[in-house]
């Protein structure tokens, strides 16, 4: 799972740092067509870190989340932010009945995971969800973009869109859609994490902390082209991210 010392970093800084600002808009209009027009009577965020965007889909969207985690410290950050119903357990193992979810998340979390196990993860998402149930997946995309980062929180793998699609159909869940993300900035994060780091023989570290105002403003900007991008149906062919909607098939 991930090092718990991330968790006060990520706290420090998701709310206004460009890197999650940008994620959380392209997640957002490349989920919300597929959420018009359907019931949502329960949800589930499985792996929700420190509960931040549970909490903005409980109070500015009104979704009836439930926030699960591994970590009790992720989830000492949600219960300060006053998420509800928050839940502490393994997304291997679900502590919820079949079929009991209209709408699963899960963010960031399957790169965490040692290799073979993200399968009783995708297993275990398909069987609480309902069928025609959505299920939502973000993941870090490229072995090759492996960082210093990557190694301080204890990632244990990246996907390809063929490999996601394929770990998803093995679990019942039929595609509506699968793009990359963060495509923009790829020739940088390259050059740095294949490059520089190598080179500066960096040990590992976070890489999540605050920068200058003007710097944050102008990271932003590549992440909002893609947001709009996304968000008018087109597909990114590469990137630093997958995102994936699917459907559980009845």
């Amino acid at each position: 799972m991930m090092n718990p010392a991330e968790f006060a970093n990520i706290a420090a800084s998701e709310r206004d740092l460009w890197w999650y600002r940008g994620m959380r808009s392209i997640l957002f209009r490349t989920l919300d067509p597929f959420l018009r027009g359907r019931k949502i009577s329960r949800a589930l965020e499985a792996g929700c870190g420190t509960g931040y965007l549970s909490h903005l889909l409980q109070h500015e969207r009104g979704l009836p989340v439930i926030p699960m985690d591994f970590s009790a410290e992720g989830l000492h950050y949600a219960r300060g932010m006053g998420v509800d119903h928050l839940v502490q357990s393994d997304i291997r193992r679900l502590p919820f009945r079949s079929e009991v979810f209209d709408l699963v998340l899960s963010i960031d979390v399957l790169a965490h995971m040692p290799g073979g196990e993200e399968y009783a993860a995708a297993r275990e998402f398909s069987r609480v969800l309902a069928p025609g149930g959505l299920l939502v997946v973000r993941a870090s995309a490229l072995d090759i973009l492996r960082s210093r980062h990557s190694d301080y929180v204890l990632e244990r793998q990246r996907f390809t869109r063929k490999r996601l699609l394929g770990l998803m159909a093995s679990a019942g869940i039929q595609p509506l859609r699968c793009t990359y993300a963060n495509s923009i900035l790829l020739p940088i994060a390259f050059a740095k994490f294949r490059l520089w780091e190598p080179l500066t023989r960096m040990a590992p570290a976070s890489g999540v902390g605050p920068v200058a105002p003007w710097l944050n403003s102008l990271l932003g900007i590549p992440l909002g082209i893609e947001s709009a991008w996304l968000g008018a149906g087109h597909n990114l062919p590469i990137g630093q991210s997958l995102v994936f909607i699917g459907e559980k098939i009845s």
